[in-house]
């Protein structure tokens, strides 16, 4: 079970790093500059670890702890290929209440801190969890209804026999509205409102400083891989070894990167305006063509 632990961790670590350093080399390269190297967040993590950090009192090292030891509960529950350290246990129920242990954690810390951006950053992320978690919510309901179980792996057992959740018409409007809320949890444009760096300066982070910092890229390293890896087993069928669930993540992480290269940035009432307004309602309606078809 530790073996299992640990390579679990190391795997969704350099996974998520991956795509943090793909993303600037990608955005990069359509800026027409060359980007810095692939392991980018891995050199910047080592250098933060060995630089001198700057703490606000215990609150402000709970929070950042709390939102990393909520992201590392998380993998236990989400299946890497048939690997699944917590299949037996929770499912897409426990998933609900760990998602929201990340934002929580972060506006602790950061609240600590008292500065005003970190302040407008933490408000902006509360509201965010709260305008896709709706979504998200109705999305999960939806597939428990329809599959009749709340686990992850037999969702993704079933999707072997059945065809790939995205494909079966009934989970196609929860599965649109999956995509649909992605940038948002990713924090991707056009729902890059929570640091925005010209504006509030990096927002909840702009007091993090060394190890604090390199707890915060990693942290968000997790978060990435959960947040793909979750939309991967949920509706493209999860996989059946590492490799070809590596690829399929690829493909949907590409794909949100050329969203947010294209796109500009929303407004915070904007973000929330569209999340409860095309995502919810999507899915709101997935979830009523589920329960009807359930008792025909």
């Amino acid at each position: 079970m530790a073996l299992k632990l640990l390579l679990t961790l190391i795997i969704a670590l350099v996974t998520g790093l991956f795509f943090l350093g793909l993303s600037r080399k990608m955005i990069a390269r359509i800026q027409w500059r060359y980007g810095p190297p692939l392991i980018q967040p891995l050199i910047d993590i080592i250098k933060l670890l060995s630089q001198k950090s700057m703490t606000h009192g215990g609150l402000f090292n709970f929070g950042l702890v709390l939102s990393l030891a909520g992201s590392v509960i998380l993998l236990l529950f989400i299946p890497l290929g048939e690997w699944c350290i917590m299949n037996k246990s929770g499912g897409l129920l426990v998933i609900i209440y760990l998602m929201l242990l990340a934002p929580f954690g972060t506006a602790l810390s950061s609240g600590a801190a008292a500065n005003p951006n970190a302040s407008i950053g933490i408000s902006r992320k509360l509201l965010m969890a709260l305008a896709y978690e709706v979504p998200l919510l109705l999305i999960l309901l939806t597939l428990m209804t329809y599959y009749n179980t709340i686990s992850i792996s037999g969702i993704i057992v079933k999707q072997q026999n059945a065809g790939w959740s995205l494909t079966i018409l009934p989970l196609l409007l929860s599965g649109i509205a999956y995509i649909l809320i992605l940038p948002a949890v990713l924090g991707i444009r056009p729902f890059a409102i929570v640091k925005a760096p010209q504006e509030i300066a990096s927002g909840p982070s702009v007091e993090y400083s060394g190890k604090f910092l390199a707890f915060a890229e990693i942290q968000h390293a997790f978060q990435t891989y959960i947040t793909i890896a979750l939309f991967v087993n949920l509706f493209l069928g999860g996989a059946s070894n590492p490799g070809y669930f590596f690829l399929k993540m690829l493909v949907v992480f590409v794909a949100g990167i050329l969203i947010h290269t294209v796109f500009p940035r929303f407004r915070i009432e904007q973000a929330i305006k569209y999340l409860w307004r095309w995502p919810a309602l999507l899915a709101l309606a997935g979830l009523a063509v589920v329960v009807i078809l359930d008792k025909i």
